[in-house]
């Protein structure tokens, strides 16, 4: 069952009781990820392969996972070619209570370093699972940006 979650501003990012923090450098420059990330919502599925549909919405994104994890997000930031935050308004993750996602791009080289952010707070066994799926989400960052990255090559 969907649940509202705590709305909470971009400061929780820095301040959330479980964070999730990803790095990885890509090719592609800094204004064609943030194009990929903020203005080609449906176009998520086709790198990020845990997302099964993605659309935007009036000031936000309704968001599905393979599994059937559902989100609806309101866009906090979108500031292009730097930053893409949005929080996590209504879901069916049980035990979520706050949820920020952010993505922090910078030059490097002639390429772009991908920072993404995972702010969340819940219940203890929600904060539990957070952290115990971290390797996995680690690897789907990867693996996401990875194939981004050869999307936009293309």
């Amino acid at each position: 069952m969907a649940h509202r979650l705590r709305p909470e501003g971009l400061d929780f990012v820095g301040s959330a009781p479980v964070r999730l923090v990803f790095t990885r450098e890509v090719a592609a420059a800094p204004e064609a990820v943030f194009r990929a990330l903020a203005q080609d919502v449906p176009g998520w599925p086709e790198w990020f392969s845990a997302v099964s549909s993605a659309r935007p919405t009036e000031g936000g994104r309704e968001v599905r996972l393979r599994g059937g994890t559902r989100f609806e997000e309101s866009v906090l930031v979108a500031k292009a070619p730097e930053v893409y935050a949005y929080r996590v308004d209504v879901t069916n993750t049980p035990g979520a209570r706050a949820w920020i996602e952010e993505w922090r791009l910078a030059p490097a080289g002639t390429g772009t370093r991908v920072r993404m952010t995972f702010a969340l707070d819940g219940t203890t066994a929600f904060r539990l699972v957070c952290r115990l799926v971290r390797p996995g989400v680690g690897r789907a960052f990867r693996d996401a940006v990875t194939a981004l990255d050869r999307r936009l090559a293309g």
